[in-house]
């Protein structure tokens, strides 16, 4: 199993294949906003508007309040076969392209490679990964990032916050059936034994990092679907990156991309790859540095 997990790795990804030239935003240059928000989509034309109306409501009221408080929220559209990029541009229109962009993929990538090329074109001195279907409350924002504050000093400029649905899980599994709560488990175990022992919750899509530790962990991401959080905690961990977990409020969405036992069957070998390749040498953690 090892010899197969090391001579199939597949390299990174180019990241300057990622960023773009010439005077387009790039992670490696100084922040000039806030708060960076990026939001992956894959055919969310019909609940991407929610979470954007939600999402730019709390962050307009928040720059009224505090006027030096600057944002950007980045669309990435992970070729989606629906209306999603239209349905992005309408809020790039109305708000302006300084405060909404939209990157559009040709071929899906997986979630992971799309927010990758979103947090590759930020702006922001902390960057968010927010989910499309808008499960998690956006002005939960402050919890983490009250969690982000308590880790300070920061080494290195370097934290991340991660939002958690790990106090629901009680409530979750009465509504659940026996199957998916064994699947559950089972893949909660595999996450403990194998990569990322101090968080119980990898998988909320709702995650702040500040730049220097989003530029770490991206650009040594090679997971590009589901199971992409889980190894960039694990390079995290690995590179000494302070990591806090925050409750927040969380709601299931119906619409959801990920089917049940095949998604975690992939994750499940993905979880073991990750541990296999960094373990052979196939894949190595490599420091980045700021322009």
């Amino acid at each position: 199993i090892c010899a197969i997990a090391h001579v199939t790795a597949k390299t990174m990804p180019h990241e300057d294949a990622e960023c773009r030239k010439g005077s387009a935003p790039n992670i490696h240059d100084p922040a000039t906003r806030e708060l960076s928000v990026v939001v992956p989509s894959y055919n969310e034309e019909n609940r991407l508007p929610l979470m954007m109306d939600e999402a730019l409501d709390y962050l307009e009221k928040r720059q009224k309040r505090d006027t030096s408080f600057t944002y950007e929220v980045i669309v990435v559209n992970d070729g989606s076969k629906d209306q999603t990029a239209k349905v992005a541009k309408e809020y790039c229109k109305k708000y302006g392209s300084d405060k909404v962009r939209v990157i559009s993929l040709e071929k899906n990538r997986g979630k992971g490679g799309a927010v990758r090329t979103g947090v590759f074109s930020s702006r922001g001195k902390k960057i968010l990964m927010a989910d499309a279907d808008g499960a998690t409350k956006f002005a939960d924002i402050e919890k983490v990032e009250e969690g982000l504050n308590n880790l300070r000093p920061w080494p290195k400029e370097m934290a991340i916050s991660c939002g958690s649905r790990a106090h629901l899980e009680k409530d979750s599994i009465a509504k659940r059936s026996y199957f998916r709560t064994l699947l559950m488990y089972g893949f909660h175990f595999l996450v403990w034994f194998l990569c990322v022992k101090e968080i119980r919750d990898t998988q909320c899509g709702f995650k702040l990092l500040t730049r220097e530790a989003a530029l770490q962990t991206f650009s040594n991401l090679h997971i590009e679907r589901w199971a992409f959080d889980v190894e960039l905690l694990y390079i995290a961990q690995r590179l000494k990156i302070p990591i806090a977990e925050v409750a927040v409020n969380w709601t299931e969405i119906e619409g959801s991309k990920l089917v049940p036992f095949w998604s975690w069957l992939q994750m499940g070998r993905d979880l073991l790859f990750i541990r296999l390749r960094y373990m052979t040498g196939a894949w190595k953690l490599e420091a980045k540095k700021c322009n």
